[in-house]
């Protein structure tokens, strides 16, 4: 069930490719049924906070009454940022599923591991690899294509 519901997560990135944001996708899962889903939009709403992982978390409470998400699993295309990270622990959210790694920001493992701190109160399950090839294709296109924009403009 994993490669299905990251699937869905890479229709919702592909949502964000659509409309000129880095694509990263996410869907939140309980008993085998989507309940939130969320693409980047931080560009175009000009929030920093919209990222994938934060628009599905707001969509699961509202979907589910609450703020704490226990028995949920979270799949995105790009491993969560800290504030992502952190939005995941504080939610509760039993697992998440992890495309593929962000050794820039990544803060489930890659460069920090706030998913794993024992000093906090919630520690997730987590799983990288799910398409990871997908994912990592999508946003390699993704910044291809702003660097080819890029030299064109600048020519």
């Amino acid at each position: 069930m994993d490669e299905v519901f990251m699937r869905e997560a890479l229709k919702e990135a592909h949502k964000a490719y659509e409309i000129n944001e880095v694509p990263i996708g996410a869907v939140i899962v309980k008993d085998g049924e989507i309940v939130g889903r969320g693409f980047n939009q931080k560009e175009s709403l000009k929030d920093a906070t919209l990222h994938s992982e934060i628009t599905a978390i707001k969509e699961a409470c509202n979907n589910l009454g609450g703020w704490r998400l226990p028995g949920c699993t979270m799949y995105v295309t790009l491993e969560p940022c800290p504030m992502c990270a952190g939005a995941i622990v504080n939610s509760r959210i039993d697992r998440l599923v992890i495309g593929a790694k962000d050794l820039k920001t990544g803060a489930c493992g890659s460069v920090l591991d706030i998913t794993n701190n024992k000093m906090l109160n919630h520690q997730p399950e987590v799983k990288f690899g799910i398409l990871e090839e997908e994912c990592s294709k999508l946003l390699k296109e993704f910044f291809a294509g702003l660097r080819k924009n890029k030299e064109v403009n600048h020519g």
